[in-house]
Protein backbone atom coordinates (compact mmCIF):
# COMPACT_ATOMS: atom_id res chain seq x y z
CA UNK A 1 0.00 0.00 0.00
CA UNK A 2 1.37 3.63 -0.56
CA UNK A 3 -0.01 7.18 -0.56
CA UNK A 4 0.13 9.39 -3.46
CA UNK A 5 0.22 12.99 -3.81
CA UNK A 6 0.04 15.40 -6.58
CA UNK A 7 1.03 19.06 -6.27
CA UNK A 8 0.56 21.82 -8.34
CA UNK A 9 0.16 19.62 -11.44
CA UNK A 10 0.22 20.50 -14.86
CA UNK A 11 -0.23 19.39 -18.20
CA UNK A 12 -0.47 20.70 -21.50
CA UNK A 13 -0.93 19.86 -25.01
CA UNK A 14 0.38 23.33 -27.19
CA UNK A 15 -2.13 25.76 -26.65
CA UNK A 16 -4.41 23.01 -24.41
CA UNK A 17 -4.08 22.80 -20.50
CA UNK A 18 -5.88 19.67 -19.65
CA UNK A 19 -4.79 19.92 -16.06
CA UNK A 20 -4.83 23.10 -14.36
CA UNK A 21 -2.49 23.05 -11.00
CA UNK A 22 -3.87 19.94 -9.35
CA UNK A 23 -3.21 19.71 -5.51
CA UNK A 24 -4.51 16.47 -4.24
CA UNK A 25 -3.43 13.95 -1.35
CA UNK A 26 -4.52 10.35 -1.42
CA UNK A 27 -4.47 7.69 1.30
CA UNK A 28 -3.08 4.44 2.01
CA UNK A 29 -5.49 2.31 0.99
CA UNK A 30 -8.09 4.54 -0.03
CA UNK A 31 -10.37 4.26 -2.65
CA UNK A 32 -10.43 7.66 -4.47
CA UNK A 33 -12.63 8.12 -7.38
CA UNK A 34 -11.74 11.23 -10.06
CA UNK A 35 -15.77 11.98 -11.68
CA UNK A 36 -16.17 14.69 -14.42
CA UNK A 37 -17.82 15.09 -18.01
CA UNK A 38 -15.72 14.12 -20.99
CA UNK A 39 -12.46 16.46 -21.47
CA UNK A 40 -11.97 17.68 -17.60
CA UNK A 41 -8.48 16.55 -17.41
CA UNK A 42 -9.84 13.25 -15.16
CA UNK A 43 -8.03 10.54 -17.27
CA UNK A 44 -4.93 12.84 -18.27
CA UNK A 45 -4.51 13.36 -14.61
CA UNK A 46 -4.49 9.29 -14.03
CA UNK A 47 -1.89 8.68 -16.83
CA UNK A 48 0.31 11.42 -15.30
CA UNK A 49 0.13 9.16 -12.55
CA UNK A 50 0.57 6.37 -14.42
CA UNK A 51 3.90 7.84 -16.00
CA UNK A 52 2.14 7.16 -19.69
CA UNK A 53 1.81 11.10 -20.23
CA UNK A 54 4.88 13.20 -19.05
CA UNK A 55 4.23 16.14 -16.84
CA UNK A 56 4.65 19.91 -17.81
CA UNK A 57 4.85 21.05 -14.04
CA UNK A 58 4.32 19.80 -10.93
CA UNK A 59 5.95 17.08 -8.92
CA UNK A 60 4.05 13.03 -8.49
CA UNK A 61 5.22 11.67 -5.18
CA UNK A 62 4.40 7.97 -3.96
CA UNK A 63 5.03 7.91 -0.41
CA UNK A 64 8.48 9.93 0.62
CA UNK A 65 9.71 9.23 -3.12
CA UNK A 66 9.26 11.72 -6.16
CA UNK A 67 8.35 9.54 -9.41
CA UNK A 68 7.30 12.48 -11.83
CA UNK A 69 9.53 11.41 -14.39
CA UNK A 70 10.25 7.99 -13.14
CA UNK A 71 9.16 5.16 -16.16
CA UNK A 72 5.89 3.53 -15.86
CA UNK A 73 7.44 0.20 -15.15
CA UNK A 74 9.22 1.16 -12.26
CA UNK A 75 6.50 3.07 -10.62
CA UNK A 76 4.61 -0.20 -9.40
CA UNK A 77 1.25 0.80 -10.16
CA UNK A 78 -0.93 -1.49 -12.45
CA UNK A 79 -3.27 0.05 -14.89
CA UNK A 80 -6.76 -1.25 -15.73
CA UNK A 81 -8.14 0.03 -18.79
CA UNK A 82 -11.40 1.19 -20.56
CA UNK A 83 -10.98 -1.25 -23.55
CA UNK A 84 -9.25 -3.99 -21.51
CA UNK A 85 -6.53 -3.83 -23.46
CA UNK A 86 -6.65 -7.51 -24.12
CA UNK A 87 -3.71 -9.44 -26.62
CA UNK A 88 -6.42 -11.34 -28.91
CA UNK A 89 -4.49 -14.04 -29.80
CA UNK A 90 -3.35 -15.06 -26.13
CA UNK A 91 -5.68 -17.00 -23.64
CA UNK A 92 -6.80 -15.96 -20.33
CA UNK A 93 -3.89 -17.07 -18.80
CA UNK A 94 -1.28 -15.57 -20.83
CA UNK A 95 -3.19 -12.02 -20.92
CA UNK A 96 -2.84 -12.30 -17.15
CA UNK A 97 0.87 -13.35 -16.93
CA UNK A 98 2.32 -11.26 -19.49
CA UNK A 99 5.03 -8.85 -18.83
CA UNK A 100 4.63 -10.11 -14.99
CA UNK A 101 8.61 -10.30 -14.95
CA UNK A 102 9.12 -6.82 -16.37
CA UNK A 103 8.50 -5.65 -13.22
CA UNK A 104 9.92 -8.29 -11.08
CA UNK A 105 11.23 -11.53 -10.94
CA UNK A 106 8.98 -14.52 -10.28
CA UNK A 107 9.14 -18.13 -10.51
CA UNK A 108 7.30 -20.05 -12.52
CA UNK A 109 5.98 -22.23 -9.27
CA UNK A 110 5.13 -17.86 -8.12
CA UNK A 111 3.74 -16.96 -11.06
CA UNK A 112 1.16 -19.99 -10.93
CA UNK A 113 -0.01 -19.86 -7.64
CA UNK A 114 -0.65 -16.23 -7.92
CA UNK A 115 -2.54 -16.66 -11.04
CA UNK A 116 -4.87 -18.97 -9.11
CA UNK A 117 -5.11 -17.16 -6.02
CA UNK A 118 -6.59 -14.34 -8.59
CA UNK A 119 -8.58 -16.46 -10.79
CA UNK A 120 -10.36 -17.98 -7.82
CA UNK A 121 -10.54 -14.38 -5.95
CA UNK A 122 -12.56 -13.38 -9.29
CA UNK A 123 -14.36 -16.76 -11.03
CA UNK A 124 -12.64 -16.57 -13.86
CA UNK A 125 -10.76 -20.62 -13.16
CA UNK A 126 -12.58 -21.42 -16.19
CA UNK A 127 -11.44 -18.78 -18.27
CA UNK A 128 -7.39 -19.18 -18.18
CA UNK A 129 -7.30 -21.21 -21.19
CA UNK A 130 -10.02 -19.32 -23.55
CA UNK A 131 -9.14 -16.73 -25.64
CA UNK A 132 -10.95 -13.07 -26.00
CA UNK A 133 -13.16 -13.87 -28.67
CA UNK A 134 -14.50 -16.68 -26.87
CA UNK A 135 -15.21 -14.27 -23.35
CA UNK A 136 -18.33 -11.94 -22.75
CA UNK A 137 -17.53 -8.03 -22.10
CA UNK A 138 -17.74 -9.23 -18.00
CA UNK A 139 -15.10 -12.04 -18.39
CA UNK A 140 -13.11 -9.95 -20.50
CA UNK A 141 -13.11 -7.25 -17.74
CA UNK A 142 -12.42 -9.56 -14.91
CA UNK A 143 -9.24 -11.38 -16.77
CA UNK A 144 -7.83 -7.81 -17.19
CA UNK A 145 -8.87 -7.13 -12.86
CA UNK A 146 -6.55 -10.59 -12.66
CA UNK A 147 -3.46 -9.29 -14.79
CA UNK A 148 -3.85 -6.00 -12.40
CA UNK A 149 -3.76 -8.33 -9.35
CA UNK A 150 -1.17 -10.60 -9.58
CA UNK A 151 1.28 -8.14 -9.50
CA UNK A 152 0.20 -6.84 -5.96
CA UNK A 153 1.00 -3.19 -7.23
CA UNK A 154 1.37 -0.45 -4.90
CA UNK A 155 -2.01 1.33 -6.71
CA UNK A 156 -4.21 0.38 -8.86
CA UNK A 157 -5.28 2.90 -11.38
CA UNK A 158 -8.35 2.14 -12.95
CA UNK A 159 -10.07 4.16 -16.42
CA UNK A 160 -13.52 3.78 -16.88
CA UNK A 161 -12.82 0.12 -16.23
CA UNK A 162 -17.22 -0.44 -16.60
CA UNK A 163 -18.32 2.04 -19.17
CA UNK A 164 -18.06 -0.50 -21.90
CA UNK A 165 -20.62 -3.45 -19.95
CA UNK A 166 -24.04 -3.02 -19.72
CA UNK A 167 -26.47 -1.58 -17.41
CA UNK A 168 -27.48 -4.95 -15.21
CA UNK A 169 -23.30 -6.29 -15.53
CA UNK A 170 -22.02 -2.61 -14.38
CA UNK A 171 -23.88 -2.72 -11.39
CA UNK A 172 -22.70 -6.84 -10.59
CA UNK A 173 -18.67 -5.26 -11.62
CA UNK A 174 -19.36 -2.35 -8.85
CA UNK A 175 -20.22 -4.71 -5.99
CA UNK A 176 -17.17 -6.87 -7.40
CA UNK A 177 -15.06 -3.67 -7.19
CA UNK A 178 -16.11 -2.85 -3.81
CA UNK A 179 -15.61 -6.41 -2.20
CA UNK A 180 -11.88 -6.60 -3.91
CA UNK A 181 -10.99 -3.32 -2.31
CA UNK A 182 -12.02 -4.29 0.64
CA UNK A 183 -9.77 -7.92 0.59
CA UNK A 184 -6.84 -6.04 -0.80
CA UNK A 185 -7.31 -2.95 0.76
CA UNK A 186 -4.37 -1.40 -1.95
CA UNK A 187 -4.78 2.70 -2.74
CA UNK A 188 -7.03 2.67 -5.67
CA UNK A 189 -7.61 5.41 -8.20
CA UNK A 190 -10.78 5.22 -10.24
CA UNK A 191 -11.64 7.35 -12.93
CA UNK A 192 -15.60 7.34 -14.52
CA UNK A 193 -17.93 10.24 -15.89
CA UNK A 194 -21.01 8.42 -14.24
CA UNK A 195 -21.68 9.82 -10.96
CA UNK A 196 -23.96 6.69 -10.07
CA UNK A 197 -20.56 4.16 -10.02
CA UNK A 198 -18.47 7.64 -8.29
CA UNK A 199 -21.32 7.71 -4.98
CA UNK A 200 -21.27 3.89 -4.64
CA UNK A 201 -17.65 2.90 -5.00
CA UNK A 202 -15.69 6.40 -3.79
CA UNK A 203 -14.30 6.78 0.18
CA UNK A 204 -13.72 10.42 -1.23
CA UNK A 205 -14.51 11.82 -4.45
CA UNK A 206 -13.04 14.41 -6.77
CA UNK A 207 -15.07 16.06 -8.88
CA UNK A 208 -13.44 17.71 -11.79
CA UNK A 209 -14.26 20.44 -14.87
CA UNK A 210 -12.39 21.83 -17.22
CA UNK A 211 -9.08 20.60 -15.87
CA UNK A 212 -9.16 21.42 -12.62
CA UNK A 213 -10.84 20.32 -8.50
CA UNK A 214 -13.82 21.61 -7.80
CA UNK A 215 -14.31 19.66 -4.78
CA UNK A 216 -13.11 16.38 -2.81
CA UNK A 217 -15.41 14.93 -0.09
CA UNK A 218 -17.09 11.79 0.88
CA UNK A 219 -20.06 11.44 -1.33
CA UNK A 220 -22.46 12.43 0.88
CA UNK A 221 -20.85 15.50 1.17
CA UNK A 222 -20.72 16.26 -2.04
CA UNK A 223 -24.72 15.48 -2.30
CA UNK A 224 -25.26 17.28 0.67
CA UNK A 225 -23.51 20.25 1.07
CA UNK A 226 -21.79 20.82 -3.00
CA UNK A 227 -19.66 23.56 -3.22
CA UNK A 228 -20.39 25.42 -6.35
CA UNK A 229 -23.93 24.71 -8.76
CA UNK A 230 -21.38 22.46 -10.81
CA UNK A 231 -20.62 20.45 -8.43
CA UNK A 232 -24.67 20.82 -7.03
CA UNK A 233 -25.81 19.94 -10.42
CA UNK A 234 -23.38 17.15 -11.37
CA UNK A 235 -23.74 14.85 -8.30
CA UNK A 236 -27.53 13.69 -8.04
CA UNK A 237 -29.70 11.90 -10.46
CA UNK A 238 -32.00 13.51 -11.48
CA UNK A 239 -30.12 17.04 -11.67
CA UNK A 240 -30.54 19.67 -8.63
CA UNK A 241 -33.02 21.89 -10.15
CA UNK A 242 -32.28 25.57 -9.97
CA UNK A 243 -34.04 28.71 -9.73
CA UNK A 244 -33.64 32.02 -10.04
CA UNK A 245 -35.01 34.11 -7.10
CA UNK A 246 -34.27 36.90 -4.48
CA UNK A 247 -32.71 37.17 -0.95
CA UNK A 248 -34.98 39.21 0.70
CA UNK A 249 -33.84 39.05 4.62
CA UNK A 250 -34.67 35.53 5.19
CA UNK A 251 -36.89 34.81 2.41
CA UNK A 252 -36.23 33.32 -1.26
CA UNK A 253 -38.32 35.20 -3.12
CA UNK A 254 -39.85 34.03 -6.35
CA UNK A 255 -42.60 35.24 -8.60
CA UNK A 256 -44.34 31.40 -7.57
CA UNK A 257 -43.44 31.23 -3.62
CA UNK A 258 -41.74 32.85 -1.08
CA UNK A 259 -39.30 30.29 1.05
CA UNK A 260 -38.64 31.19 4.34
CA UNK A 261 -34.55 30.84 5.40
CA UNK A 262 -32.46 30.47 8.39
CA UNK A 263 -29.26 31.88 9.57
CA UNK A 264 -28.32 29.10 11.68
CA UNK A 265 -26.19 26.44 9.62
CA UNK A 266 -26.02 22.59 10.53
CA UNK A 267 -23.00 23.72 12.73
CA UNK A 268 -24.26 26.44 14.68
CA UNK A 269 -22.31 28.97 12.81
CA UNK A 270 -24.29 32.11 11.69
CA UNK A 271 -24.86 32.85 8.25
CA UNK A 272 -25.12 36.32 6.39
CA UNK A 273 -27.57 36.26 3.48
CA UNK A 274 -27.64 40.21 3.06
CA UNK A 275 -30.33 42.31 3.06
CA UNK A 276 -31.02 41.68 -0.66
CA UNK A 277 -29.18 39.42 -3.18
CA UNK A 278 -30.02 38.13 -6.35
CA UNK A 279 -29.41 34.39 -5.78
CA UNK A 280 -29.81 30.91 -7.34
CA UNK A 281 -32.34 28.48 -5.31
CA UNK A 282 -31.14 25.09 -5.80
CA UNK A 283 -33.13 22.02 -4.42
CA UNK A 284 -32.79 18.17 -5.78
CA UNK A 285 -36.26 16.69 -6.94
CA UNK A 286 -36.32 13.89 -3.98
CA UNK A 287 -36.58 17.30 -2.14
CA UNK A 288 -40.19 18.22 -3.45
CA UNK A 289 -43.55 16.56 -3.31
CA UNK A 290 -46.61 16.72 -3.60
CA UNK A 291 -48.43 18.73 -0.90
CA UNK A 292 -51.09 15.94 -0.33
CA UNK A 293 -48.69 12.74 0.03
CA UNK A 294 -46.60 15.26 2.94
CA UNK A 295 -48.66 17.36 5.01
CA UNK A 296 -45.89 16.58 7.74
CA UNK A 297 -44.06 18.93 5.54
CA UNK A 298 -45.97 22.20 7.16
CA UNK A 299 -47.84 24.84 5.48
CA UNK A 300 -45.48 26.14 2.61
CA UNK A 301 -46.57 25.20 -0.51
CA UNK A 302 -47.08 26.44 -3.52
CA UNK A 303 -48.72 26.51 -6.93
CA UNK A 304 -47.03 24.46 -10.00
CA UNK A 305 -48.05 23.25 -13.77
CA UNK A 306 -47.73 20.20 -14.99
CA UNK A 307 -45.70 19.06 -17.83
CA UNK A 308 -44.75 15.77 -18.49
CA UNK A 309 -44.67 12.76 -16.11
CA UNK A 310 -42.31 9.93 -16.46
CA UNK A 311 -43.14 6.29 -14.83
CA UNK A 312 -40.27 4.78 -13.26
CA UNK A 313 -41.57 1.95 -11.34
CA UNK A 314 -40.90 3.22 -7.93
CA UNK A 315 -41.90 7.00 -8.17
CA UNK A 316 -43.02 8.95 -11.10
CA UNK A 317 -40.59 12.18 -11.95
CA UNK A 318 -42.99 14.68 -12.64
CA UNK A 319 -41.75 17.86 -15.02
CA UNK A 320 -43.39 21.25 -13.50
CA UNK A 321 -43.21 24.41 -14.65
CA UNK A 322 -43.72 27.89 -12.41
CA UNK A 323 -43.36 30.84 -14.57
CA UNK A 324 -40.91 30.70 -17.06
CA UNK A 325 -39.11 28.58 -14.78
CA UNK A 326 -39.01 24.42 -15.27
CA UNK A 327 -38.13 22.14 -12.30
CA UNK A 328 -38.46 18.69 -11.44
CA UNK A 329 -40.12 16.03 -8.71
CA UNK A 330 -41.17 12.90 -7.60
CA UNK A 331 -43.90 11.57 -6.51
CA UNK A 332 -45.93 8.39 -5.57
CA UNK A 333 -45.75 5.98 -8.28
CA UNK A 334 -48.89 5.69 -9.24
CA UNK A 335 -50.03 9.03 -8.38
CA UNK A 336 -52.78 10.76 -10.95
CA UNK A 337 -51.25 13.46 -12.69
CA UNK A 338 -52.27 15.04 -15.92
CA UNK A 339 -50.23 16.80 -17.82
CA UNK A 340 -51.74 20.79 -18.10
CA UNK A 341 -53.07 20.15 -14.74
CA UNK A 342 -51.65 22.20 -11.29
CA UNK A 343 -50.53 20.43 -8.43
CA UNK A 344 -49.67 21.85 -4.48
CA UNK A 345 -46.28 21.34 -4.11
CA UNK A 346 -44.51 21.72 -0.46
CA UNK A 347 -40.97 21.04 0.32
CA UNK A 348 -38.21 19.31 2.44
CA UNK A 349 -36.69 23.30 4.37
CA UNK A 350 -33.88 21.32 5.06
CA UNK A 351 -32.75 21.04 1.83
CA UNK A 352 -32.65 24.31 0.41
CA UNK A 353 -29.18 25.75 -1.30
CA UNK A 354 -28.27 29.07 -2.47
CA UNK A 355 -25.53 29.80 -5.08
CA UNK A 356 -24.30 33.06 -6.16
CA UNK A 357 -25.49 33.54 -9.80
CA UNK A 358 -22.10 35.36 -11.02
CA UNK A 359 -19.12 32.78 -9.27
CA UNK A 360 -21.54 30.14 -9.16
CA UNK A 361 -20.18 29.46 -5.42
CA UNK A 362 -22.68 27.94 -2.60
CA UNK A 363 -23.20 30.96 0.25
CA UNK A 364 -25.96 28.71 2.31
CA UNK A 365 -27.44 25.14 3.03
CA UNK A 366 -30.55 25.11 5.25
CA UNK A 367 -29.77 23.70 8.43
CA UNK A 368 -31.47 19.77 8.79
CA UNK A 369 -32.16 21.38 12.11
CA UNK A 370 -35.11 23.20 10.70
CA UNK A 371 -38.87 22.97 12.20
CA UNK A 372 -41.61 21.35 9.68
CA UNK A 373 -44.40 22.94 11.74
CA UNK A 374 -43.01 26.97 10.61
CA UNK A 375 -45.22 28.41 8.52
CA UNK A 376 -45.23 30.82 5.76
CA UNK A 377 -47.06 32.40 3.14
CA UNK A 378 -48.55 30.62 0.21
CA UNK A 379 -48.00 32.06 -3.26
CA UNK A 380 -49.75 30.75 -6.36
CA UNK A 381 -49.19 30.54 -10.40
CA UNK A 382 -51.59 29.93 -12.85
Amino acid sequence: MTTLKLENLRKEYGDVVAVKGLDLSIRDGEFLVIVGPSGCGKSTTLRLLAGLETVTDGAIWMDDREVTNTEPKDRNVAMVFQNYALYPHMTGRRNITFGMNSSGSYSDEEIDRRVAEAADTLDITDLLDRKPQAMSGGERQRVALGRAIVRDPDAFLMDEPLSNLDAKLRIQMRAELARLHAEFNTTTVYVTHDQTEAMTLGERVVVMNDGEIMQVDPPQTLYDYPKNRFVAEFIGDPAMNMLDVVVEHDFAVHEAFRLPLHREEADGSGVDLGTTRDAVLGIRPEDLYLAAERPDLGKTEFTARVDVTEPLGDNLLVHCSVGDDLFKMQAAPRSSLEPGGTVSVTYDPARLHLFDPETGDAFYHSTESVSSDESVERATTD
